[in-house]
């Protein structure tokens, strides 16, 4: 990608900070944001909490009618927390990666046990969670709670990368220049800093893209290093799709699939008929055994785990 002579001039990236950046950020947010149901004060805590799970690798439009269906089940943590685990399992659906499903199970049980049922407010003890880590329980924080808190998902740092560090891309994993960068970038007012979180993270989702950004809709293009400097080109991300046809991931989803439709224990025999290969088929439904998604039981027979 090359520089847009149509694009306002850029500074230099040395002369930009995040005073510069937060009132057009935020105000570009809040005329642009996404009407999303976890994003409205009715959600409350637990909603956010269910949408950072579910939002992990998976994108906006698949999420939206699990998550409604999620929280009318179970509007509240204990609600969840007391139900078997399976059906946490099979509630999610094809959302994939259904680990995360026992992850949020475990967490509600924890609010239940430790909190008495309400999400904690305290960043601590939202990381102490089981499944929450410290993307989570910052995102949890800043977004339910209004606090001030470093909220580092791909698409802030993707922001952070091309307008304060000028590279197209941030690295594959975070590191701790970057966390560095966005507490110093965050504004010292709680309620403002829980609004640029919000506003970065959508600036990354809807303009500053990985692919193909629209960045002559973007509020701070003025002040965009990468701009500035040309728009170089790097190699690596955007990260393409993992392939999934063929793969023990896909053979994992048929097998669950098959179990959530089940009511009763389902026979091995009616899990053979969902993948050709025995081979694949069996280390699939042995990872899964062991990853807790299914429940061995005697005579050859499976089911959604209920501890």
């Amino acid at each position: 990608m090359t520089a847009n002579p149509a694009l306002p001039a850029a500074v230099s990236p040395t002369s930009t900070d995040g005073a510069t950046l937060h009132r057009p950020v935020i105000d570009w947010f809040d005329a642009h944001a996404r009407d999303l149901p976890w994003r409205r004060p009715e959600a409350g805590a637990w909603g956010v909490m269910v949408s950072e799970f579910m939002l992990q690798q998976t994108p906006v439009s698949r999420v939206l009618p699990v998550y409604e269906q999620w929280l009318a089940r179970w509007p509240r943590p204990a609600d969840l927390a007391a139900e078997p685990p399976g059906e946490a399992v099979r509630a999610w659906g094809r959302l994939g990666y259904p680990r995360r499903a026992l992850r949020l199970h475990g967490a509600a049980a924890a609010i239940r046990e430790r909190h008495g049922g309400d999400v904690p407010t305290d960043h601590a003890q939202l990381l102490a969670l089981p499944g929450v880590g410290e993307y989570t329980a910052a995102a949890v924080a800043s977004f339910a709670y209004g606090q001030r808190h470093a909220v580092l998902d791909t698409n802030v740092r993707r922001v952070f990368a091309r307008a304060i560090a000028g590279t197209q891309y941030p690295p594959n994993a975070t590191t701790a220049a970057e966390r560095k960068l966005a507490r110093t970038l965050l504004p010292d007012d709680e309620h403002t800093a829980a609004r640029w979180a919000a506003a970065t993270m959508e600036l990354g989702a809807l303009v500053c893209t990985a692919r193909t950004p629209a960045c002559v809709r973007c509020p701070i293009v003025a002040h965009c290093a990468w701009q500035g400097a040309g728009a170089p080109e790097h190699e690596g991300p955007p990260r393409r799709g993992q392939t999934y046809a063929g793969t023990d991931r896909q053979v994992r989803g048929k097998l669950l699939a098959v179990l959530r439709e089940a009511i009763t224990p389902v026979a091995q025999a009616s899990l053979d008929q969902v993948w050709d290969e025995p081979v694949q088929r069996a280390r699939a439904l042995d990872g899964l055994v062991a990853d807790g998604l299914v429940e061995p039981l005697a005579g050859g027979y499976y089911r959604l785990p209920l501890t």
